[in-house]
Order: structure tokens, then C-alpha cells, then sequence
């Protein structure tokens, strides 16, 4: 079913607002004020989903998308590669902005920054996983549907991700791919293999450590060391292959800018860094508290704490836990604390998490959110037990993607 649409605002997800008879229609490939040709990929008692796939009265800030597998029943990576990057930011900051008011009654003007490193909005992504057809060929899913999008380069991956050539050779075998480069030239391949099958790795382009992955998460090495290395100003990082790290060149530094200047530790404060990762926060925070100050990281994930610590091993004032916050801040005593930060997944903190933060009263919260719906959400419950939100920023984190990073200050009434 194909219907002729004028597109409203943007919404969270990638997708712009039109009405149809009555009901909502989310459209993606369309921008704010075009009249498209759209056709209906889903529906439901309250709303469809649909694809501009004619472009009757195009926006201003329409451009032709730079990569070939972008557009509608395409690659479902990239939300907005049909927009200027000023466009783009501009509808980031629409959705933290609409976010905020709907769910947390802030009202405030939000500005996306530029993050350094992509100034065209490619070559950004140092980590990317592939999905890997019945036939070995390496690609993308498919908007909402586990179709792949077989594809022999992605625009939006990193020089040297793109290096190692993983689309021009058959994996039989694998599930899956991903391709790591880091900040000082480390490369890796993680392999997931298919149930009870054997991968035999392809000849790459460019040397890569090679891991396997054996399941929740942990990977062993096949080859190479199974680390890769991280430079952020004069300090290195290790992280395991298959770790946790900003996918974005210039993240990692731009985050840890935003969150010393929002937590401001000075020496001597007790800080709480949690789901702190390999310590990229806890570190900054240490070097702020100093020696007569202490940090405590939690972390969930076992081989963050390995790499934390490793990682932290001349900063005495820096302990990192294994642990959930959930239960990991009673099981420590924790009881009071002059500065907290965190960064949690997607799902964003939760009602008990929140309360038990509020609990306590530290004079100041640095939220890293990237998801602005929880972000909001968690803002608005925070507020109700006594930190309202001081002040915001968002960065433009993932280019042609509707994903964006904002970091976020909260003080003690």
C-alpha cells in the first residue's frame, strides 16, 4: 500500500511523523516537510510504518545519500545519510529537546556537537559487526528484519576497519564479524561461529589479531594478543577484543573532556564512576581526586574489570568491583559519596537504581546517556528526589545514524 504523506517532525528511532485517515504513520527516508510517496512496510490498530520511496517536494537539507546500499529495504544502519550533517544535528537535537520536554517537563534548546575525527560524517566507525549470509558474504540487517544486506565496503566504517578487507572474502561458517581497528593501529577480527561449526579465516588484506568468540561475550585468541590498544591524550588503554569502547575516533576524549568539566573532582573528594568500563571516566576522575581523594568504579562485565585495573594499575586511589549496581553499591557499603558519574547501557539507570544514587547525597551527577528517551525518563525521576538537571550537552557521536550521546549535570538541591 503506497499513500501520498506530508512529513511532520522528527521522532526518536529515525523516523519522521506523518498522519494518514486519523493515524499516526512513522516514515523513514523522508525529511521534515517534504510531500512523499510513501509505502506502508507495517501496521498496527495504532499507527504505520512505511518508506518515502518518491520524493514529491523535497526539503532543502535533502542530499543524495554518499553510500549505495543506503535507502529504503536497504542497509537499516544509517537513518539519515539523505541529510546535510547541519541537518542532521539539527534533528538530534530536536529529539533530546522532544525527549526532554514529553517525558521529563524540561524544556530546554539543544545543540549536537560536532565530535572531531569525521568531518564528513564517514569513516568514523572503528568497530563494526557484520551479519554473514548462509553463503558466507559478509553484511548488513535489513531495517526491522533479519534480511542481509550483502555489501562490499561501508562508508560509514574506518579506513582501517575497511583495510582488512573482510567484505571481499567468504567466511563459511561464522554467524558473524566484527572488525576492530583501534586509536594506534591495533587490529582485530572477532569471530562468532555458527552451532557446531568450524570457521576457517579467510586471508585478510592487512594483519589483525583473530579471536573467537566462545560465548557471552568472552572471545579467545586465535591469533595475536587478543588487546588492543586505546590512546586518549598521554594515558593508554587496553580493552579486550571484544570490549567496550567508543566506536567514534574522537568519543572517547571528547566524553572525558564533558565529564571533568561537569564533575569538576577536586582533591581529596570520594567519587563513584559506575558501569565504569575499562576506566576511561575512572582514571580522569582519579588524576582529579588525587592521592588524598578515592575513586570506586563498579562494572559488570568481567573483562572490563581485568582491563580496568590493568589499566589503573598506577593510580592507587582507583578501585574498580565486578558487579551490578543494582545490588554491587549495598554489597560494598556504599552509603554516601562527593561525586557520581555514570554511563549506562541503552536501558538507561531504572527507578531502583535512581533511588538508591539519590540516597547517597552527592552534590553533583554526570550522566552519560546514549539514548536520550531513557535519559529523559531517568532525568525526570531524579529531579522529583532532588537533582534536577543543571545543564546538557549532546555530541554527534555516530554521523548519519539518529543515535547521539549527551552527557548531562545534575546538582543537589
Amino acid at each position: 500500500m503506497t499513500l501520498e504523506l506530508t512529513v511532520g517532525p522528527v521522532a526518536h528511532g529515525g523516523w519522521c511523523v506523518a498522519r494518514h485517515d486519523g493515524r499516526v504513520v512513522f516514515v523513514r527516508h523522508a525529511l521534515p516537510g517534504e510531500r512523499i510517496v510513501a509505502e506502508v512496510t507495517e501496521e498496527t490498530t495504532r499507527f504505520l510504518r512505511a518508506d518515502a520511496v518518491e520524493i514529491l517536494e523535497a526539503s532543502p537539507d535533502r542530499v543524495v545519500p554518499p553510500c549505495p546500499y543506503a535507502g529504503p529495504g536497504r542497509c537499516g544502519g544509517c537513518d539519515w545519510q539523505h541529510a546535510t550533517l547541519e541537518a542532521q544535528r539539527n534533528l538530534k537535537a530536536a529529539v533530546v529537546a522532544e525527549q526532554l520536554q514529553r517525558l521529563a517537563g524540561i524544556t530546554r534548546d539543544v545543540v549536537v556537537e560536532e565530535v572531531p575525527g569525521a568531518k564528513d560524517g564517514l569513516g568514523w566507525r572503528s568497530r563494526v559487526q557484520f551479519a554473514v549470509t548462509p553463503e558466507g558474504a559478509l553484511g548488513f540487517r535489513r531495517h526491522r528484519s533479519h534480511d542481509i544486506e550483502v555489501v562490499d565496503a561501508c562508508l560509514i566504517a574506518h579506513p582501517e576497519v575497511e583495510a582488512v578487507g573482510a567484505e571481499q572474502v567468504p567466511w563459511g561458517g561464522a554467524a558473524g564479524v566484527e572488525v576492530i581497528a583501534s586509536s594506534v593501529g591495533d587490529r582485530a577480527v572477532v569471530v562468532k561461529p555458527k552451532p557446531r561449526r568450524t570457521v576457517t579465516v579467510p586471508p585478510l588484506d592487512a594483519p589483525a589479531s583473530i579471536l573467537l568468540e566462545s560465548g557471552k561475550g568472552r572471545t579467545e585468541p586465535r591469533r595475536g594478543s587478543g588487546m588492543l590498544r586505546e590512546q586518549v591524550g598521554d594515558r593508554e588503554y587496553r580493552v579486550a577484543g571484544s570490549g567496550f569502547w567508543q566506536v567514534h575516533p574522537g568519543a572517547a576524549e571528547t566524553l572525558l573532556d564533558a565529564v571533568l568539566s561537569y564533575a569538576a573532582p577536586e582533591p581529596g573528594e570520594w567519587a563513584l564512576d559506575l558501569y565504569c568500563g575499562v576506566g576511561l571516566f575512572t582514571a580522569g576522575l582519579a588524576e582529579g581526586v588525587g592521592r588524598s581523594g578515592a575513586v570506586f568504579g563498579l562494572e559488570s562485565e568481567a573483562s572490563a574489570v581485568r582491563d580496568a585495573r590493568a589499566n589503573l594499575r598506577d593510580l592507587p586511589q582507583a578501585r574498580v568491583e565486578r558487579g551490578r549496581v543494582e545490588e554491587a553499591l549495598d554489597r560494598f557499603q556504599i552509603e554516601r559519596a562527593d561525586l557520581v558519574v555514570v554511563d549506562p547501557p541503552r536501558s538507561g539507570l531504572g527507578r531502583d537504581v535512581v533511588e538508591r544514587i539519590a540516597t547517597l547525597e552527592a552534590s553533583r551527577i554526570v550522566y552519560v546517556s546514549c539514548d536520550p528517551a531513557t535519559l529523559a525518563r531517568d532525568l525526570s525521576w531524579l529531579a522529583d528526589l532532588g537533582y534536577p538537571l543543571t545543564d546538557l550537552r549532546a555530541f554527534d557521536a555516530f554521523p548519519m545514524t539518529h543515535h547521539v550521546e549527551c552527557v548531562a549535570l545534575l546538582t543537589r538541591e
